[in-house]
């Protein structure tokens, strides 16, 4: 499960009032929900790109802190999809799993990228 940051000054709430049928417009309808730390996540059990098996999205909200949002895509083996005919749905995959992320954070991937760097190198010990 990754979580992501909102650019600064953002929050998620704001850049998608209605994160259900933001999930269920890009991806396919929510069936359920999950717990993940505490957080209660949207469940796409069956994902309208034949890529994804599951995902699983939503806020995950600290005290204090602006929210996050908390993903988790799981996908089928590259080969499997291609061997099925279905190069063109591994673009759509990444296309909308970026523009998703995009729209609901403010940030490209490369910023998202830099960003968890960060926090990897902030999270490492001092030797």
């Amino acid at each position: 499960m990754k979580q992501y940051k909102m650019r600064r000054g953002e929050h998620l709430e704001d850049r998608m009032p209605d994160l259900k049928a933001e999930i269920e417009e890009r991806f396919g309808p929510v069936t359920g929900s999950e717990e993940y730390n505490g957080h209660e996540l949207y469940v796409v059990e069956e994902p309208d790109n034949p890529v994804f098996d599951r995902i699983v999205a939503g806020a995950a909200s600290y005290s204090g802190k602006k929210n996050k949002l908390a993903v988790h895509f799981e996908e089928r083996p590259a080969e499997e999809v291609i061997a099925e005919g279905n190069a063109d749905a591994a673009a759509d995959a990444v296309d909308a799993k970026n523009s998703f992320l995009l729209d609901a954070t403010g940030r490209d991937a490369k910023s998202r990228r830099d960003s968890m760097k960060r926090d990897v190198e902030d999270d490492a010990p001092d030797y």
